[in-house]
């Protein structure tokens, strides 16, 4: 009678937790989608989907709600779209978020580690065989009228820091240059190597990766200058969720394990990115005041 009782007891009890699970699981699915906004890191759409993915996947587990993950093609429109309210978590270059901060309230919560460091460095990079081999070189009678890319005017690196570079030496590259260009990271790449542009501006994450990946040669992408140190991309929040401070707080405790887990889970993060360091607004003062200085950014 006591063995049948006691069956009965843990029966029971599996039950009990069985249905506690499912409960739990529903509430998960049904439970409001947190869009996680993503820039275009890698050559297309479809990569950078795989290669974020699971890091979406961690922070989905560690938050306890779903995250849908959308890659935004454009430093600009991330920012504009976490100022709507269509992204709710953003990871995105610097002056994407300065602009987003400004404009919407947005907030930094973290900033990304690259080979254990919080900071990277805006690039322009030519091919040998232009005949450039300084900034000088390229804002003098050398450079005059030859053709020159920047990133999209919502990428730190690839316009805010050479743009402000140029304009400190008192050069307006629309009428320096014979043709300006504003396009993707990779495509500058690409076409300074191939030598179908003179120069273009670049970051060294990026340059590093493609040389990596074989996409370009490293003898055929020369550095003519390098800037000062820049603090990495940042992963902000809008302005309303920023206000929730235990789900800020549970934000940043998610991204700070993923350093860790990354031995064990290799693809967390792209290849030579170690994790994240909590973070605030005061780091990102330099990109602020930037964009100040060029009047890209409006005194408030």
């Amino acid at each position: 009678m006591h063995q049948q009782r006691r069956r009965l007891i843990t029966a029971l009890a599996a039950s009990a937790a069985f249905v506690g699970t499912l409960g739990a699981g529903t509430a998960f699915a049904q439970a409001t989608p947190l869009k996680f906004g993503v820039g275009l890191f890698q050559p297309d759409r479809e990569k950078n989907d795989a290669t974020y993915r699971p890091l979406a996947q961690h922070l989905a587990q560690r938050l306890g709600r779903p995250v849908e993950l959308r890659t935004v093609d454009s430093w600009e429109g991330l920012a504009k779209s976490l100022a709507a309210g269509e992204t709710d978590i953003a990871l995105m270059g610097p002056w994407g978020y300065v602009l987003a901060n400004h404009n919407a309230g947005a907030q930094v919560v973290s900033t990304i580690l690259y080979q254990g460091k919080p900071e990277y460095f805006a690039l322009i990079v030519t091919h040998p065989d232009s005949g450039l081999n300084s900034i000088d070189d390229l804002l003098g009678p050398k450079g005059k009228g030859r053709n020159f890319a920047f990133g999209d005017k919502g990428s730190t690196s690839g316009y805010l820091i050479p743009f402000h570079q140029f304009q400190q030496r008192g050069i307006d590259p629309e009428k320096h240059f014979g043709r300006v260009l504003y396009t993707k990271h990779q495509a500058i790449e690409t076409q300074v190597a191939a030598g179908q542009l003179d120069a273009g501006a670049d970051y060294n994450r990026n340059r590093t990766a493609m040389i990596d990946q074989g996409l370009i040669k490293a003898e055929r992408s020369k550095v003519i200058w390098t800037s000062a140190p820049l603090p990495n991309d940042a992963v902000a929040v809008r302005d309303e969720l920023f206000k929730d401070k235990a789900f800020v707080k549970r934000l940043q405790d998610a991204l700070a394990a993923v350093g860790p887990l990354l031995q064990a889970q290799k693809t967390l993060l792209p290849a030579n990115y170690t994790g994240f360091v909590t973070s605030d607004n005061a780091v990102y003062k330099p990109i602020r005041d930037a964009g100040l200085a060029t009047g890209l950014l409006a005194p408030r």
